[in-house]
């Protein structure tokens, strides 16, 4: 077994998806650690090796593990049996982790969380181990709450972390007010993006239709397409030109399908995953993105990026790197009203659509940094050397 180092860090992500957009920023950020001369190793459920990031981690020598493999069955009976025995699967992840850790012995951990808390069974393991570790908080919603019966294990959980990195100052506040507690070492970062930053993409072509995009996982819990369905089935959206098309997977499609074939959408148009983003920016004209929980979205910083105009709610950080009516038009509430009273006034002034989104080009280069995957990565390096010191220090 080896001694601990802070030449070794451990990237531990609990998203059970095979790939996810809020996973692309400790995989990059692990990625530019390697480049430093630090040994970095993955621990995830679900390992997609297809997945882009998974095949560069792979190619620059970063061993991955994965928590979920249960050899030799197959990844649909695994997947089968995780709905009849959630437990026993969680059980079997811990075991891995535990065994992953045991072996690397890292100076510090980094856990990747979809949300802000659903990492926090991995607690047990950490605590075991007494390595410090970072927490990167994704997405928050006012609707999740920790219950009571978890509450204790969550706030040890937040509050043992060395730090908390969140990617918006609202959902920093909101975690605050969940554990009743200021978190003493916190910080907000930015996820990486996918369009080029030097300049906006040249605005579509203009053919009389405007095209809508609402590009997000088809999970309408937390992105709300079964909003923006019901205001495209109102009579004023029917009679004008106007088409939306919808780009992503999740395990919703087929209901939102059927939802819109129900409500007689048939301006809504399903397009599925798109790997290059700037294709649909290339002939779209407006995002639009009614979600009722968020981080900061990733697809409302590339479409601001690109030079489109943007329709989204105020969930997350969305308001905090947007200006309402100059910018963006920003939803009130996360209803039908709410968002058919946006798209209304964006429609009246989509003849200015253009300048719009040229001033959300600038504001966006503003408000992220050109790499936030590197500035992570950075602050990883120092927390970890911070770390080994005050060991050092502590003997």
């Amino acid at each position: 077994m080896a001694s601990r180092s802070p030449r070794r860090i451990a990237f531990v992500s609990c998203n059970e998806t095979p790939w996810g957009g809020s996973e692309e920023l400790w995989a990059r950020a692990a990625l530019a650690l390697v480049g430093k001369g630090i040994t970095v190793r993955v621990a995830k459920p679900r390992i997609d090796p297809s997945a882009p990031a998974i095949k560069a981690l792979r190619e620059a020598g970063v061993k991955l593990v994965d928590l979920a493999r249960i050899w030799p069955l197959p990844d649909r009976i695994r997947d089968l049996a995780a709905w009849f025995a959630r437990p026993a699967l969680i059980g079997w992840q811990l075991l891995r982790l535990t065994l992953f850790l045991w072996r690397f012995r890292p100076g510090l951990i980094v856990l990747s969380q979809g949300g802000s808390w659903d990492g926090f069974y991995m607690h047990f393991v950490l605590k075991r181990f007494s390595i410090p570790y970072a927490l990167i908080c994704q997405k928050a919603s006012d609707h999740y709450w920790p219950p009571d019966h978890l509450r204790p294990t969550v706030c040890d959980f937040i509050e043992g972390a060395s730090h908390v990195f969140f990617v918006s100052e609202h959902n920093r506040r909101l975690l605050e007010q969940q554990v009743g507690a200021a978190l003493a070492s916190a910080s907000v970062v930015r996820n990486p993006y996918l369009v080029d930053r030097e300049a906006p993409l040249p605005w579509p072509g203009e053919t009389g239709t405007t095209r809508l995009a609402c590009v997000g996982r088809l999970f309408p819990m937390e992105k709300g397409q079964d909003i923006l369905l019901r205001v495209l089935a109102d009579p004023k959206w029917r009679e004008r030109d106007v088409e939306v098309s919808f780009f992503g997977a999740g395990p919703c499609r087929d209901g939102l399908q059927g939802m819109a074939g129900h409500l007689g959408c048939d301006k809504a148009h399903f397009r599925g995953h798109v790997a290059d983003v700037r294709e649909i920016w290339a002939s779209h004209h407006a995002l639009v993105l009614p979600s009722r929980a968020e981080g900061l979205p990733l697809v409302l910083v590339e479409a601001m990026m690109a030079g489109r105009v943007a329709i989204v709610s105020t969930a997350g950080g969305s308001a905090e790197v947007v200006e309402d009516g100059r910018t963006a038009f920003l939803m009130q509430g996360f209803d039908e009203a709410g968002l058919d009273a946006a798209m209304e006034r964006a429609w009246t002034v989509r003849d200015r659509w253009r300048g719009i989104g040229e001033a959300a080009a600038a504001a966006i280069r503003d408000s992220v940094p050109p790499d936030p995957a590197a500035e992570l990565a950075a602050t990883l390096r120092s927390l970890a050397d911070t770390q080994a010191v005050s060991r050092t220090g502590a003997r």
